[in-house]
Order: structure tokens, then sequence, then C-alpha cells
């Protein structure tokens, strides 16, 4: 188990519409100009919007792998440690987080969770 970080990147950038920023500490993946995830190398971390129940049941179920991050606009983001979780899964919650971003029109054009995981 464990998802490495350029695995997350690559993911990540295959979402339609998706685009990247690059600063010194993390990375920033945005749809539509808003952003659904980040990534700092560094602690081999991501961070995902989630809906408020999402996070809640993520952190109470797996603690070792979820943190809360915040909470924002009614979502909860939440910290994913990538040495916790598997690629399956990932994909699942990356898709969310853009899926909970993206405007409706590149909603259509979303992948599966398996052909994500695929990307």
């Amino acid at each position: 188990m464990g998802v490495e970080i350029d695995r997350f990147s690559r993911l990540a950038r295959a979402l339609p519409g998706c685009a990247h920023r690059d600063s010194d500490s993390y990375t920033t993946f945005r749809v539509a100009d808003r952003p659904f995830g980040y990534l700092w190398p560094r602690t081999a971390t991501v961070g995902l919007k989630q809906t408020l129940l999402e996070q809640a049941a993520l952190v109470a179920e797996r603690p070792e792998v979820f943190e809360v991050q915040f909470t924002a606009g009614g979502f909860g983001w939440v910290v994913v440690h990538l040495d916790g979780i598997g690629l399956d899964e990932l994909s699942e919650l990356t898709l969310e987080a853009w899926y909970l971003t993206a405007p409706e029109e590149l909603r259509a054009a979303a992948p599966t969770p398996v052909a994500l995981a695929g990307a």
C-alpha cells in the first residue's frame, strides 16, 4: 500500500480542466481556477476537498491516514498521508475533490475512478 508523490501528481493532472501551480513547498491543483487539492512533497501528504460528512468519516475511520486540514464554505478538507492509502481509494477521493469543485460543463467529462487510477 502507498502511493508515490509522482503518481498522485499524474492522477490529479489527468482530470479534465486541471491546472497546477508550484510554489517552494507545495503544489496546488485547480479546476476553473478553484483549488481541489494540494501536494506537499516534503511530508508526502495531499490535501483534498471533501464534504463535511466525508471528512469526519475518513478521520474517524483511519486517523493514521487522514487528518482534518480545515473547513471552508461547507466543505471539509482532509490531509491524506500517501504512504497509508492505496491508489484506488486515492483516485476516488481525488475525483470527488475535483467533482465538488469543477463547473457543471466539465463534470460530464469526469472519468471513472478506475479509469483515473489507470491514467
